[in-house]
């Protein structure tokens, strides 16, 4: 597929911290890439050095196969801080000042509007607007001059459940028109219910980069009990199928290292003698992967 971004060895030095170390990845067109990390991890440090906010201090990038410029920057819409409006200007208003800015005309105005779901309330005040509404209309601003690329930086900080829920939407129906779309997140939930991509970060290393599907590939986990725990723990030690296997409450928890069916676990078991009182298998989550990434790291 065709790369909209690439980056090569991106280093961002503040004096002696390292904020961002020689990371390298690629963002293919039509996708929607999350960056991924705690608090301090160098997300935002990232998206400013490619909006060409911050100056790197080694390594390069290249927006649609080319060095950025001020035209390719034009394909691009940002949010990268709080949405700043005139509070006592309407939404449309507000907007208006924006298309003036990019120099692009006010016909796509109502349009975005409708989109983010503040069309019936564009000639209200900025200042009576909610932060989630707040944020939905700089979506709005960002995609006035309909951008190849979308770049949103902790799109959801600070908002309430339903806020959460809307601005995910949003998301989607956005990504769903074949916008790419990269997003700054701490919050495993949003990028794994919104991202098809994920690059994870933390203290400015790069931990992972590829799919959302791919990191989560792990053979599963099976969770097992009988009668006799200490027999069948025993006997699944000789089975060779697990990476970890620990005991958890009232059952086994078994990390697999191949693809094996549970009904052939079963069968071995039976032939031993042993009768499972539960079997369940259960896909990794994202949250045991990201965690597990961050500990190897340390």
């Amino acid at each position: 597929m065709q790369k909209v971004l690439e980056i090569n060895q991106l280093t961002k030095k503040f004096g002696s911290f390292t904020a961002v170390d020689a990371i390298s990845f690629s963002v293919e067109k039509g996708n929607v890439y999350g960056l991924l990390g705690p608090n301090g991890s160098g997300k935002s440090t990232t998206l400013g050095m490619i909006l060409k906010v911050l100056n790197p201090t080694s390594g390069s990038w290249l927006w649609f196969g080319s060095e950025p410029t001020n035209d390719s920057l034009k394909k691009i819409g940002a949010i990268i801080e709080s949405p700043k409006f005139y509070p006592y200007l309407s939404a449309v208003k507000n907007l208006e000042i924006v298309a003036d800015i990019k120099e692009v005309s006010y016909s796509n105005i109502e349009e975005k509007l409708a989109l983010v779901g503040l069309l019936e309330r564009k000639n209200d005040k900025f200042q009576h607007y909610s932060l989630g509404m707040k944020q939905r209309l700089a979506i709005a601003s960002a995609l006035l001059n309909n951008p190849e690329v979308l770049i949103l930086d902790e799109p959801t900080n600070g908002l309430d459940p339903q806020g959460i829920i809307q601005i995910r939407e949003i998301i989607q129906k956005i990504a769903s028109q074949g916008t790419t779309i990269i997003l700054a997140s701490h919050l495993l939930d949003e990028v794994e219910k919104v991202c098809t991509h994920v690059v994870v970060l933390n203290h400015g290393k790069m931990l992972y980069s590829g799919s959302v599907d791919a990191m989560n590939a792990s053979f599963g986990i099976l969770e097992l009990a009988s009668e006799n725990m200490t027999q069948l723990e025993e006997t699944l030690n000789t089975l060779g199928i697990f990476s970890k296997l620990t005991r958890e409450s009232n059952h086994l928890v078994g990390v697999l290292n191949s693809a094996y069916p549970t009904a052939d676990v079963n069968q071995f078991l039976f032939s031993k003698g042993i009768v499972l009182t539960h079997l369940v298998q259960r896909r990794e989550s994202l949250e045991n992967q990201f965690f597990q990434l961050i500990q190897n790291s340390k």
